[in-house]
């Protein structure tokens, strides 16, 4: 035996950090003779041979048993070069095989991918660490990468080794902290974890792979050996044209939907759609309605189905929910193939405690802090990131990058990031830790969401990085060179709030808080907003978009949910709306139900999917208004003083002088059947839409032909109209040319 007992009984121990120094083959000196020695650690192997596959596939050299637990050990002498070789193996069953040795394998890794990912500079991390299927020295296998540098000893573990790290070590990569192994012979569809042993005190874990590409359900949660290049995609035209397009110019229509409850199937145990039955059914239905691109709400894996998707264990994964990676590959496809972008919620902002992911990853604090004023998130019971780690940085950017990368995503909603800015974010004094200038600002998370957005941007021109901040904060959709944050977009939750406060309103006292539907013009134009009605507004007590309408009867709700989206059309801003919501769903959402699609038989509820449609259409029809939606110049009011009818107007300015839109809303049920309104330009103007007509479920009444203007100041205008303004409503005027105005008296 030339292995010494202290290394054989450090290596039995799982506490060789550098087990390929002992293990495989070597040029040694035994007994005055130079030579090569072979040591392997197998299991339920009865003999082994060394093959020597280089020179002499029929040449073996048999090894020595050493230990019960399978140590074999060969010395081969007068050959003092290291050759390929594989291993022969009988076992007890009479099964014999032969492999490659895992320890005779170079490092997948170099030294310039380490020092990236210490840097925080290696974009496309995923590629490196993780399990990888790769062809070694011309042999087929798969190999594994982990960060843990504060481990003693890493090992892979899956059913390939009945679970016992003892049989596949990892070896230790310098001061990187990154373990790696490369195994042959392993294949796609194989179960596998890291069982981690910490430096010092802290019992052994199995954890899953921080980059694995896919996982098996819980509550195993293991990862599984995935090769996602494999797909052929068919979306290149839609690629090419993302890369040219300006979409603060073009229409941006988003149609928020949660995968598992958007639709059941109730013949097969009310089961949530797959990934390839939502592909024929969601591409149809958001094509008909009208929606630019899908938003899904978190698809990244996650162990507990109650979180919506928002406590991510699987950074680098579609959920196992609905199939495999392939396909959700296919989804995205069809829905690019059909002119639809994706949208994917991302939750870079914290993770769960689940003890099989990141928490303590490697007996340390090593993705969270350490400190809970720092590291603990009170309100959702999971861990803050460490955003000024440059491998933590490197993680969250390459989980941005996967997702465009892999998987053709066109842009992320960033979830949560108020809660990342302010160190004191729903903290009470003394339970949270000031920056370095003693202030509140997350001075680490701000310099990681300006890196993040930078480099998503230099990688993929056309994406939208979309903020859900839910705070004042300054510069959020300025660039990230002129200290903004970089974001494209940040979603409007203050004119949202306020304009939900409003219609929950009894009609009767709306005259009294006429500011919540004006205030937010002060702020329009201090970030590129995006108008929303989310999921976070239909759960929890808060009542579906259709039951907070201030009216006691459903048709009257229907009413005013109607003029609700109007006015948030006829608002500069792109736009974000919930599934369920587009046709007034009564009850509440909930993650584990279908949606009441049963609901669109009655007019209250097809009439409310009927208007969204129209509404988008008009959107797309009048370029003007997305193209004009983030220039301050475009919009004007007309008469934002009426709070006594309720009654408000305003115009949307395109470049052209026939390009230009009259919005006109009455919110309260009270018909107005003359009411005069001041107008930019002399002609006819036209109702283009109005949310009274008959097809949406109301009476019907309106401007059934063009107006023509008055020669009559009004409203600081030069011109004016007598318009019919039905009770409840929301009304889209254009001017009319002489051809429209023959037509309407025809």
């Amino acid at each position: 035996m030339i292995i010494t007992k202290k290394e054989l009984d450090l290596l039995l121990a799982g506490q060789t950090a550098q087990p390929h120094a002992v293990l495989g083959m070597h040029p040694v000196t035994h007994q005055g003779k130079r030579g090569l020695v072979v040591r392997v650690l197998l299991q339920d192997a009865l003999t082994c041979d060394v093959v020597d596959h280089q020179h002499d596939p029929e040449l073996r050299f048999p090894m020595e048993k050493i230990n019960e637990f399978g140590v074999f050990e060969v010395f081969i002498p007068d050959r003092p070069e290291v050759f390929r070789y594989r291993l022969r193996v009988e076992k007890g069953n009479g099964e014999i095989r032969q492999f490659y040795d895992p320890y005779r394998f170079l490092p997948t890794l170099s030294n310039q991918d380490l020092y990236l990912f210490n840097e925080g500079t290696e974009h496309r991390v995923y590629q490196k660490l993780g399990a990888h299927l790769r062809e070694v020295d011309g042999v087929r296998g798969v190999s594994f990468a982990v960060w843990a540098p504060n481990a003693s000893r890493v090992s892979v573990v899956g059913d390939f080794c009945r679970w016992d790290g003892r049989y596949f070590p990892m070896r230790s990569l310098g001061n990187s902290g990154v373990w790696e192994i490369f195994i042959p012979g392993l294949e796609e569809g194989l179960l596998y974890k890291y069982e981690i042993v910490p430096r010092g005190k802290g019992a052994m874990r199995l954890k899953t792979d921080p980059y694995g590409a896919y996982f098996e359900a819980p509550p195993n949660n293991a990862s599984v050996v995935w090769d996602t290049s494999k797909y052929q995609w068919n979306d290149s035209a839609w690629i090419e044209k993302l890369a040219k397009t300006d979409w603060l110019k073009e229409p941006v229509l988003v149609y928020e939907v949660h995968l598992g409850s958007w639709k059941r199937n109730p013949n097969d145990g009310n089961r949530p759609l797959t990934y390839r039955e939502m592909a024929g059914e969601l591409t149809a239905y958001v094509k008909e309605m009208g929606f630019t691109h899908v938003e899904f709400m978190p698809l990244a894996e996650f162990p507990f189905s109650g979180s919506w998707g928002y406590q991510v264990t699987g950074f680098f994964a579609p959920t196992h929910r609905y199939g495999t990676p392939e396909d959700f590959m296919f989804l995205v496809d069809t829905l690019h193939q059909n002119g639809i972008g994706v949208l994917l919620d991302w939750v870079p902002a914290h993770f769960p405690k689940d003890f099989f992911a990141l928490a303590h990853f490697d007996g340390t604090h090593l993705y969270e802090h350490q400190d809970p004023r720092q590291g603990e998130h009170q309100d959702w019971g999971t861990l803050i990131f460490n955003f000024g780690r440059p491998e933590v940085k490197c993680f969250l950017v390459g989980s941005a990058m996967t997702w465009m990368d892999r998987y053709h995503i066109d842009g992320l909603r960033v979830d949560a990031v108020a809660s990342m800015l302010y160190l004191d974010y729903s903290r009470k004094a003394g339970q949270w830790i000031p920056n370095k200038y003693g202030g509140r600002e997350n001075l680490e998370a701000i310099d990681f969401l300006r890196y993040a957005n930078t480099t998503v941007h230099k990688y993929f021109p056309g994406v939208l990085m979309i903020a859900e901040e839910s705070t004042a904060w300054g510069g959020v959709t300025k660039p990230a060179k002129d200290n903004g944050l970089g974001f494209d977009l940040k979603w409007n939750m203050g004119w949202m709030h306020d304009t939900l406060e409003y219609f929950k309103k009894d009609p009767i006292h709306r005259k009294y808080h006429h500011n919540q539907l004006t205030f937010g013009m002060i702020y329009q134009n201090t970030e590129r907003f995006m108008m929303c009605f989310s999921h976070d507004e239909v759960v929890h007590g808060k009542a579906s978009m259709l039951l907070k309408m201030g009216a006691p009867h459903i048709p009257d709700k229907a009413r005013q949910l109607r003029a609700l989206y109007a006015w948030m059309w006829g608002w500069p801003g792109k736009k974000t709306l919930f599934m369920g919501s587009e046709f007034g769903q009564s009850r509440e959402w909930a993650y584990n139900q279908s949606l009441d699609w049963h609901l669109l038989e009655y007019l209250d509820h097809e009439g409310v999917r009927l208007l969204v449609a129209d509404l988008n259409k008009f959107y797309h029809e009048h370029q003007f208004l997305p193209a004009s939606d983030y220039d301050y110049q475009s919009f004007q009011w007309v008469n934002n003083n009426d709070g006594n009818n309720s009654v408000i107007s305003f115009v949307r300015h395109g470049t052209k002088p026939d390009e230009v839109l009259l919005v006109v809303a009455n919110m309260t049920p009270v018909p107005r059947p003359s009411y005069r309104v001041g107008v930019p330009h002399e002609g006819f103007w036209r109702e283009a839409l109005n949310t009274n007509e008959k097809k949406y479920g109301g009476g019907g009444e309106g401007n059934l032909q063009p107006v023509k203007t008055m020669a009559i100041k009004w409203d600081g205008r030069p011109h004016a109209v007598d318009l019919s303004l039905p009770g409840m409503s929301v009304m889209f005027f254009l001017l009319a040319n002489e051809a429209q105005v023959e037509a309407a008296k025809k």
